[in-house]
């Protein structure tokens, strides 16, 4: 019966061949991207002819047996290139047509399990019990078994990459220093295709034991990959000037690739001898086009510092030579002092004393600069200095029975603490920076000097803090319904017996 039908089929082997041939021609019409997966098949084809010319001619020349083993070639072969066909059909005309896009090993693994399901039935066919032939053949099953590990784990890992959905043709995946477009995903191995057009292959295997990163869409999300460009700048800009300038350097511009959802956002990331180091982080929607979308946001973010005044920084290293150091010093020191003297003239509290009394002064500030979110100081604390705002704003609130209110706001040329150096009265309110705050602390030993040069100054003092006190409690009666306390021999008092002056 078995050699009934192998004669059956090799009798219809022309119109198997014939209708391979017609279904491979319209697929190279109607599917021009099958050109080189249909090479097999013509080959296939091709090998099926010249094994079926040559049983034609083994049989004209009186050998039967020889001629019997090229009509069973040529069977397999002919059959063979109808599973390749079969499965290219499947593959890629049926499944679009619902919608379904299957990995290229899903079709590798479907035409080996074919082609080894029909060897096995050939065999059975021919005579050939496959089960004896594996029994009797088991030291060579384990050797080929031992040596095809390699191949076995690259398909086995193949499989379970797409099992579990680890990757994707068409994600974008960084190994190491590698990164790149996944264009294929093959029985043996994982085709990478870098920007330079470069073709990476990687061995299934390696990836089901190594660290690889994914690039991938979260559900309901466009594609964003966040990007990081550093730029090495003055030590001498502020901060929040330098971070302001680079956040709007790219959320203010138009460029191409560039997500406005997540906005930009800079972060200073490290501190170095003469140069601060911050990083612009912004989110990139085409991963193919990275460096030239990084080369842009670098443009316009130098534009932003420059425009912004702010220098890059370089490192520094600093030679200390006594006659030019001498000579910086003092231009600094003199600068430094033009600065203080302008906020101790500009503070009302000591805007109508004579300049020698505010030079005095102003050679006992201290800078003390504040970022958004200090407290610069904290109700019932003592502490016996005074701060004078330069710049900035900042919130004076009082705790009362547990609940925290709003007094007033601090601007550019306002002081508090005054009580605290004044009388040595613990804090009244806590004073919180609503933004960067530049500003000055005198202490105690500085005042001392100028009230026990000139005593009177206290009484003219104690009339500004006296008015200042008044309306402080008129808003802390608003608030918190507490009754004003403070008058300007009261105070008077407390400055003459803080700083032991006599009466």
């Amino acid at each position: 019966m078995s050699t009934a039908l192998l004669a059956m089929i090799g009798h219809r082997l022309a119109m198997v061949v014939l209708v391979a041939a017609l279904l491979g021609v319209l697929l190279r019409v109607f599917k021009p991207g099958l050109r080189r997966e249909l090479r097999v098949t013509w080959v296939l084809l091709i090998v099926t002819l010249m094994a079926q010319g040559a049983a034609v001619l083994a049989q004209w020349q009186g050998n039967p047996s020889l001629a019997a083993i090229m009509e069973g070639g040529a069977t397999v072969m002919a059959v063979l290139a109808l599973i390749q066909l079969a499965v290219l059909v499947f593959f890629h005309v049926l499944l679009p047509v619902f919608g379904v896009t299957a990995p290229r090993i899903a079709q590798d693994l479907t035409v080996t399990g074919l082609s080894i399901a029909w060897g096995l039935v050939w065999l059975s066919l021919s005579g050939v019990d496959p089960t004896q032939l594996f029994t009797t053949s088991a030291i060579i099953t384990a050797v080929l078994a031992f040596a095809m590990q390699d191949t076995l784990g690259n398909v086995l890992g193949g499989v379970a990459l797409q099992l579990d959905n680890s990757l994707k043709v068409g994600e974008w995946v960084r190994i190491d220093e590698l990164s790149g477009r996944v264009v294929d995903v093959r029985w043996r191995y994982t085709a990478i295709e870098t920007r330079n057009r470069e073709t990476i292959v990687v061995p299934n295997s390696w990836l089901m034991k190594n660290r690889f990163g994914v690039l991938r869409r979260r559900l309901d999300e466009p594609l964003v990959w966040r990007r990081t460009v550093n730029f090495n700048v003055d030590s001498q800009a502020a901060p929040t000037n330098v971070i302001r300038a680079l956040q709007h350097s790219v959320a203010d511009a138009q460029i191409e690739f560039v997500a406005t959802d997540p906005p930009p956002s800079a972060v200073l990331v490290d501190l170095g001898a003469g140069y601060f180091r911050y990083a612009l982080r912004y989110w990139l929607t085409d991963p193919q086009f990275d460096d030239p979308t990084d080369s842009l946001v670098r443009i316009h973010a130098l534009a932003a510092l420059t425009r912004a005044g702010v220098s890059l920084g370089v490192p520094q290293e600093e030679r200390l030579m006594v006659k030019e150091n001498d000579n910086w010093r003092q231009a600094n020191e003199k600068r430094e002092m033009e600065r203080r003297l302008q906020a101790v003239q500009r503070t009302s509290l000591f805007a109508e004393l004579p300049p020698d009394e505010q030079l005095t002064l102003a050679q006992h500030l201290v800078h003390a600069p504040f970022v958004r979110g200090d407290t610069l100081t904290r109700q019932g604390a003592v502490a016996h200095w005074l701060y004078l705002i330069v710049q900035g704003e900042a919130e004076v609130m009082v705790d009362n029975g547990g609940a925290r209110t709003r007094i007033t706001t601090l601007h550019d040329g306002d002081f508090f603490g005054e009580m605290g150096m004044l009388t040595g009265e613990p804090r009244s309110a806590t004073v919180i920076a609503s933004s960067d705050v530049d500003c000055y602390r005198l202490d105690k030993v500085g005042f001392a000097k100028v009230l026990l040069a000139r005593p009177s100054m206290a009484e003219e003092i104690s009339a500004v803090l006296a008015q200042r006190r008044q309306e402080l409690d008129s808003l802390v009666k608003q608030a918190a319904q507490v009754s004003p306390r403070s008058h300007a021999d009261e105070v008077l008092a407390r400055i003459k017996s803080f700083f032991g002056v006599g009466s």
